[in-house]
């Protein structure tokens, strides 16, 4: 049979389909994700692991956009410690890279940051980096 092809790329929809690498977007209002010029594996891989770090160490040195995208999964892994459960704990597990520091954050959140509600970091702007003058910043557990 005879197969009909439809112009995704026209105007006549009422508004442009993208092609974007094999996967087809319409228009994303209100839907702002940081890209950190990276597909969106990679891009997961790098926040899991600045995560990891950040819980690791406390406070680390990075680009100004990668730490403030890396907060919201830090508040959000905070929050999952505050409560406590398994669940909330096999979530932590899933996202985080080591086991050792997801038991540990599940042990100490409660107490350090039981009566807050939210800002669990504080991100302080630094010198540029030498190399491409990229702007940089210390991100750090209040």
């Amino acid at each position: 049979m005879f197969r009909k092809f439809i112009d995704l790329t026209s105007y006549e929809h009422g508004f442009t389909i993208i092609d974007n690498g094999g996967r087809f977007f319409a228009m994303r209002h209100g839907k702002r994700v940081p890209k950190l010029n990276r597909p969106p594996d990679q891009r997961r891989a790098l926040l899991r692991g600045l995560t990891t770090q950040l819980l690791k160490h406390g406070r680390i040195k990075t680009t100004r956009a990668r730490a403030s995208a890396m907060r919201k999964y830090v508040d959000k892994m905070i929050t999952l410690a505050k409560d406590g459960t398994l669940h909330k704990r096999r979530q932590a597990l899933g996202f985080i890279y080591e086991k050792q520091i997801v038991h540990a954050l599940f042990a100490e959140v409660p107490e350090r940051y039981g009566e807050r509600n939210g800002g669990y970091t504080r991100i302080i702007r630094t010198l540029p980096r030498r190399g491409d003058n990229a702007p940089m910043a210390y991100i750090e557990l209040v």
